[in-house]
């Protein structure tokens, strides 16, 4: 009985562990660092080698597929340019399940468009942001739950290139934030919304000194723990902040991310987390890196190392020993996290311009280029190319891990890159 009982727990130990990994719930994963804990993933692919099933899609988009089980979901603009929707797909083949509106008003914005926010899920519900403010809350049989005008309810978004802030999961609660001023004098703030009810639990404003468009932050939040206890990480308008998640204080503050007061210095990379370091990129330099738990003004105190050749649009991602940095121009740098000491770059990957954000993986590096180009290296110490894929279509959007395979998404197409049966 003991050794049933044993081999019972371990299955259920394996079973979890699998479903986890098998799922991509958010734009940067089950971790929301860009991390996935899977293996044996494909290197090599094409549009004619290695791919299970592509799914025809009407244009380009931002955000990145997320998965739970065998379900997909994608914020997708529709090929009239106004109306913007959630798809469901079934993961295992492609098929589509359900389409459901999110709202009129799509526009282009520079090289995005209002589909910009991924969604992000529970497993339970999904939730979906467009550019244009709306929130809406689906179960995953496509039923409406309940749905929120932003814009309505608060104010104009003033971004100059337009909303694309993913939302922050935080106990089954949504955490939006608002931060602008290119195009409008009201304050930045942040929300956190009832994932069940759509309500409002607080809002609080976000005060900075930034001018110009330098108040603009198309960033996504993280949470960091310290200790026994968390923090919302916020970027943007020069400065990184620290949140209590129960009730939206400030907690502290790092400026520093503009030390020369450029008016042109919006934020589009993410903060990154890893135990209670932050990363913290700015418009390419300097790159912050902080350690979290301070109280008021950190920069000084907190700030544990700072590097000059950031990203501007693609967001760091670290295995907790290295840090892997990649421009807009696809250069690689590799540093080291506790130190911010060199390993070893610039490295360039295939020419072009970077928007999506690097995915760590099977000890791998998997990016893309606007050019359609996936380039995979190894994670290490060693800088060591292993495939560069050419998908020959616009990619904006960042790879979804799940169950074996890459999920690719390019202007006209998701790709399921990996074996014909997913598991």
């Amino acid at each position: 009985m003991r050794r049933r009982a044993i081999f019972a727990a371990m299955a259920a130990v394996l079973t979890g562990s699998a479903a986890v990994s098998a799922n991509w719930p958010a734009w940067r994963g089950p971790s929301a660092d860009g991390v996935s804990p899977e293996t044996n993933l494909p290197v090599k692919w094409s549009p004619a080698e290695n791919i299970a099933w592509k799914l025809a899609l009407p244009q380009w988009s931002g955000a990145t597929p997320i998965i739970w089980g065998d379900t997909i979901f994608l914020n997708v603009a529709e090929s009239d340019l106004d109306n913007l929707s959630l798809w469901a797909v079934r993961r295992s083949s492609g098929a589509v399940l359900w389409k459901r509106h999110l709202s009129i008003g799509n526009n282009k914005q520079m090289k995005q468009n209002m589909s910009s926010p991924s969604p992000v899920t529970d497993g339970t519900t999904v939730w979906a942001v467009s550019g244009t403010g709306f929130v809406r809350a689906f179960d995953f049989a496509g039923k409406e739950l309940w749905m929120r005008d932003i814009q309505k309810d608060y104010g104009r978004f003033g971004l100059n290139w337009g909303y694309a802030n993913s939302p922050l999961l935080v106990d089954g609660d949504l955490i939006i934030p608002v931060l602008h001023g290119m195009k409008t004098d009201d304050p930045s703030y942040l929300l956190r919304i009832d994932g069940k009810s759509g309500q409002t639990k607080w809002k609080v404003e976000r005060p900075n000194k930034a001018i110009r468009e330098s108040p603009d932050s198309y960033t996504t939040p993280a949470i960091v723990r310290v200790g026994t206890g968390r923090e919302i990480v916020i970027t943007g308008a020069d400065v990184v902040t620290g949140h209590d998640p129960v009730t939206g204080k400030e907690l502290w503050r790092a400026d520093g991310l503009n030390p020369q007061n450029n008016p042109s210095y919006r934020i589009v990379a993410s903060p990154v987390v890893h135990n209670d370091i932050v990363i913290a990129p700015t418009r390419e330099r300097p790159m912050l890196v902080l350690k979290a738990g301070g109280r008021g003004e950190v920069t000084r105190s907190h700030k544990l190392w700072e590097f000059h050749n950031g990203p501007d649009v693609p967001t760091p991602v670290t295995d907790g020993t290295y840090v892997y940095v990649i421009t807009d121009r696809g250069v690689v740098y590799c540093l080291d996290l506790m130190t911010g000491k060199s390993v070893y770059g610039p490295q360039r990957l295939a020419p072009g311009t970077y928007s999506s954000s690097p995915v760590l993986a099977d000890g791998k590096i998997y990016i893309a280029s606007e050019d359609g180009v996936f380039s995979v290296f190894r994670a290490g110490p060693t800088f060591e190319l292993l495939s560069a894929n050419h998908m020959d279509d616009y990619t904006l959007s960042s790879v979804a891990v799940s169950g074996g395979r890459l999920y690719l998404r390019t202007a006209g197409w998701l790709w399921a890159v990996g074996a014909k049966t997913a598991h």
